[in-house]
């Protein structure tokens, strides 16, 4: 049995029908608790975001969004979306979106308690699912605060921050500059081109520029190009849809009857086809928004804020934007041009609908898909690994020496991870999310009550 074939039995185990059910239905308990507020108060939400705060923090509540935006839409948000339409068919778009509509009133949870319980301890700021599993479920749990912090640390840096942004630019280049010659020399038993070489190189260099800055540069670089990047990929995503504008309609309907179809649900008696559907929609719905797996929060308790449910409300506008806007119009693109059906992998897919749907040559488009691939991933990988430092700041009571030491394995797995297998990234990546997952929705689950009792008291007064 090899490395992946492991990776992959373990990844069907976390990722089975329990876990996505244990997510869906906090999602609905959550929703029904907050009388729709993921609906009713996203125009409050999203008003939010101009206004400034006076209290003591480290971020604005805008710095605080792009950096979570940052982490979120990454090469998840184009990859992980189309792959999820190959395995699971366009019906697992549908699913996606159901589920960021359920997850954002998750991510307004998650946000209402970063701000409650986050503390200060000898001017250290600990905040996120470690601080509220910690101070909002009492010192016996303090286990399970550790054990998310420890995942969200190794998610930081063999998952989301590192293997799977830099994989994304190694592909999305070598689709452009390196398709004659992949092969440039050996390493071991892998054939290294000089595309991955120089590219890890530079991603690497650059990443450590604005890591060494820490937070604020952090979140300065993410405030600038987390809106242009978004902007960017919207338009071009709309572009190709008003071009391909007469076969929408067929592109819906595709979608709603492969989510919804008799086959499919006939099928699901034996756990084929619809728990296929909905199992793709829902992980990578979670790859796509972070919804639940708990990173957002430790970037929300950085807010110079001390209110809770206006940085709930503003927090949830995250998944908003990043799955319903960004990852449903990267789905309508990979089935309106019907490339989801050509046995592609990665961002091969994208690069393909990207060249069937643009009024512009291959070779353009596929420039245009390797900028907003850059752009995704780089913000992508200096937003997780604030994450990763705040998890292990939590682990060792803030000692320096092992967060300069974390940066600099960091910067390193960004370069490894321009070698490795994309099959077996995804995989791994998906299960450290999953046990990220579990602790973090278990604090929710179990301070859900009083979300919804100190919400309502809010928009009471």
């Amino acid at each position: 049995m090899t490395n992946l074939d492991i990776i992959l039995q373990i990844h069907n185990i976390l990722w089975g029908m329990p876990l996505v059910l244990f997510i869906l239905g906090i999602g609905v308990v959550l929703s029904i608790q907050l009388k729709g507020l993921q609906f009713t108060k996203l125009k409050k939400a999203f008003s939010f975001l101009g206004k400034k705060e006076k209290t003591n923090g480290e971020v604005s509540t805008f710095q605080a969004l792009c950096i979570s935006l940052s982490a979120t839409i990454g090469t998840g948000n184009i990859t992980a979306v189309a792959t999820a339409i190959t395995i699971g068919g366009p019906g697992a778009l549908f699913w996606m979106v159901i589920t960021a509509f359920l997850q954002m009133a998750i991510k307004y949870a998650e946000g209402f308690l970063a701000i409650k319980y986050r503390r200060w301890e000898n001017k250290r700021l600990i905040g996120g699912p470690y601080a509220y599993i910690e101070y909002g479920l009492g010192k016996k749990w303090k286990p399970l605060a550790k054990i998310f912090a420890f995942f969200g640390m190794l998610a930081s840096i063999l998952g989301l921050g590192t293997l799977t942004q830099i994989n994304g630019i190694v592909d999305a280049s070598k689709n452009i500059f390196d398709k004659e010659s992949l092969t440039g020399f050996i390493i071991g038993h892998l054939n290294v081109s000089w595309c991955n070489l120089f590219v890890g190189l530079l991603v690497s260099i650059l990443a450590g520029v604005v890591l060494i800055g820490g937070v604020k540069r952090i979140a300065k670089v993410c405030e600038w190009l987390v809106p242009i990047m978004g902007l960017i990929y919207i338009s071009i995503c709309l572009l190709l849809i008003i071009y391909n504008m007469e076969k929408l309609p067929f592109a819906i309907k595709s979608i709603l009857q492969m989510a919804l179809s008799t086959k499919a649900l006939v099928a699901s008696i034996a756990g084929i086809t619809l728990q296929k559907v909905i199992t793709q929609g829902v992980v990578k719905g979670i790859f796509s928004n972070e919804a639940g797996l708990g990173s957002a929060p430790i970037a929300i308790s950085m807010v110079k804020s001390n209110d809770p449910v206006k940085e709930g409300l503003v927090a949830m506008t995250s998944t908003f934007i990043g799955t319903i806007i960004i990852c449903m119009l990267t789905g309508i693109v990979v089935v309106i041009t019907g490339v989801w059906q050509n046995n592609l992998s990665g961002i091969m897919i994208a690069e393909a609908a990207f060249s069937i749907g643009l009024p512009f040559s291959s070779f353009f488009s596929a420039i245009l898909l390797f900028v907003c691939i850059i752009f995704f991933a780089f913000t992508t990988i200096i937003g997780w690994n604030l994450y990763g430092i705040r998890c292990l700041d939590y682990l060792c009571a803030g000692k320096i020496i092992y967060q300069k030491l974390y940066n600099w394995i960091y910067i390193f797995m960004i370069f490894m991870g321009a070698f490795l297998q994309i099959e077996f990234i995804w995989n791994l990546t998906e299960i450290l999310n999953a046990l990220m997952c579990i602790p973090n929705l278990t604090a929710i689950f179990f301070l859900r009550k009083e979300i919804a009792q100190d919400t309502k008291a809010y928009f009471k007064k």
